[in-house]
């Protein structure tokens, strides 16, 4: 791996024509070449090694230790993934990523789930050598990437090479601040109806459909194993039970899963990318689980979308609560592209969530 001193671009999510220049100088280096369609818009995808440690415990390594050092504190057992092997709900693993980083000192990165593993309610989350928090890759950092994974409402089946989360790489600070979101807003309407913007732009859940009553779907707690390789091959009925409302509320179960989604539909223009984060940790007994990043394009007319509403992955915590319809649960930060990538979000790129509305992962199959 050739070290990179130095970083010259403008400040801001680097986008994918960047990110190939990253993979051919070797800052992103791989032990299998990294290969071209793991390239998004505005992120990486990342891709599980051959080697899983099931662990008695989740943890993070701290300053001035590596991952390797420390897993023989928690480690029960290790396997080779092979042709396929079954990650059990309720467990813990670690599984060394192909991936590794050389970032120069003016690059950082953060990590998160990609789509269809959040709708499975499957964390996954990155750790690095003297790592102190998931999923955040320090600038400068030097080293290999390890995947946590714990399925949480499904036992999964992987293997080698398989694409959980993926990677997004920051020049300098690239988060709009609410001004800039406010104006960026008044030039590109960024959501349907009135913008909430308060660090972020607001959104609240759909719990009075515009059709019908179906307002959402809860995990079954007893199911069979999903083989993340089988698109469209598990019957939704099987694994997911359906909620209706004719009220506009809904009760929460404590420790229950839940797909539900935005009463706004948003857009992310070309030159921009969000990440959803928690609202506010007081509004109530759950959590969004936010899964992922909207790349630029994602419900954006130059993309062939016309506004796309996000899809909300629930959690209640101890006690059972009522969630009522245009409750704000979350919110998107934006962030300024370093430059407009040269592929946009469902502009010719598979991507199955552009123009989405209640939709499971694309695993299940409805009917």
């Amino acid at each position: 791996m050739t070290a990179t001193p130095s970083f010259s671009a403008p400040k801001g999510v680097l986008p994918s024509q960047m990110l190939r220049d990253l993979i051919a100088r070797q800052v992103i280096d791989a032990s299998v070449p990294v290969r071209a369609d793991q390239v998004q818009p505005a992120s990486l995808d990342l891709r599980l090694g051959a080697t899983a440690v099931r662990l008695r415990a989740s943890f993070l390594p701290g300053k001035g230790r590596r991952v390797a050092d420390r897993l023989p504190e928690f480690e029960m057992h290790r396997f080779d993934l092979g042709t396929g092997m079954v990650l059990e709900k309720g467990c813990v693993y670690v599984v060394e990523l192909m991936e590794r980083l050389d970032l120069p000192k003016a690059l950082h990165a953060v990590s998160n789930a990609k789509s269809s593993t959040g709708r499975l309610d499957l964390l996954v989350r990155v750790i690095t050598d003297e790592g102190v928090e998931f999923d955040r890759i320090p600038a400068g950092y030097s080293g290999k990437l390890y995947a946590e994974i714990c399925p949480r409402s499904f036992s999964v089946l992987v293997r080698p090479g398989m694409r959980l989360n993926q990677i997004r790489f920051r020049h300098g600070h690239a988060a709009l601040s609410d001004d800039e979101l406010a104006a960026l807003h008044a030039r590109t309407p960024l959501v349907s109806g009135e913008a909430l913007i308060s660090e972020g732009l607001g959104f609240s859940v759909d719990l009075r459909p515009e059709s019908g009553d179906l307002v959402g779907f809860r995990a079954k707690p007893h199911t069979g194993v999903i083989d993340l390789d089988r698109i469209g091959a598990y019957p939704a009925s099987e694994f997911w039970e359906e909620l209706r409302s004719a009220n506009g509320q809904l009760i929460l179960d404590p420790g229950a899963f839940y797909i539900l989604v935005s009463r706004e539909s948003v857009c992310i223009p070309p030159d921009h990318a969000a990440e959803m984060a928690p609202f506010l940790a007081m509004v109530g007994e759950f959590r969004v689980h936010y899964a992922g990043f909207f790349d630029p394009g994602f419900g954006h007319a130059a993309a062939g979308g016309a506004g796309a509403r996000g899809v909300l992955e629930v959690r209640c915590h101890e006690a059972p609560f009522a969630l009522e319809h245009g409750q704000t649960v979350g919110r998107l930060v934006y962030e300024r592209m370093a430059e407009t990538p040269d592929t946009l979000y469902g502009a010719g790129i598979a991507s199955n969530y552009q123009g989405q509305g209640l939709k499971l992962g694309k695993h299940f199959i409805r009917g």
